[in-house]
């Protein structure tokens, strides 16, 4: 029980950090590379080939909480990844409900819609390649 909880909480810790470390990055440098289109941060929120570069890296630091979740998570890993993803698309409809105009609502939906999907194949992907590593060589 404590592993699961502890993988939960790895999980939504590492897509948070991830996230939140390529944002820190890749905002001012699009910035400064499209400086006319990208004047300011209200810019980067509703600028759709930019809203679509942060979503493909938000689902990848999503698969990657998945991966961690069951990494860290003794049993039931893909189910734990799912809970995981869960809890983080509960997140963002609290983000989305304090923030409506941060973002499109097109925006939010699709990385709700594709929170939880991302998560499993964090999941599954830990999962199967610790059953690799556990399979005799034949």
């Amino acid at each position: 029980m404590v592993r699961s909880v502890l993988g939960v909480l790895a999980g939504i810790l590492t897509l948070t950090v991830a996230s939140f470390a390529i944002e820190a990055v890749a905002n001012p440098l699009l910035m400064r590379t499209f400086p006319d289109a990208l004047p300011n941060e209200a810019a980067l929120n509703h600028n759709v080939p930019v809203k679509l570069l942060m979503l493909a890296y938000t689902l990848l630091c999503v698969a990657l909480g998945g991966y961690v979740t069951a990494w860290v998570a003794h049993h039931s890993k893909v189910r734990l990844a799912i809970i995981m993803g869960a809890l983080e698309l509960a997140m963002t409809v609290g983000a989305m409900i304090a923030l409506p105009g941060h973002a499109p609502l097109w925006s939010w939906i699709t990385g709700m819609v594709l929170m939880i999907p991302a998560a499993w194949c964090g999941g599954v992907i830990r999962a199967g390649s610790a059953k690799q590593s556990v399979a005799p060589n034949a």
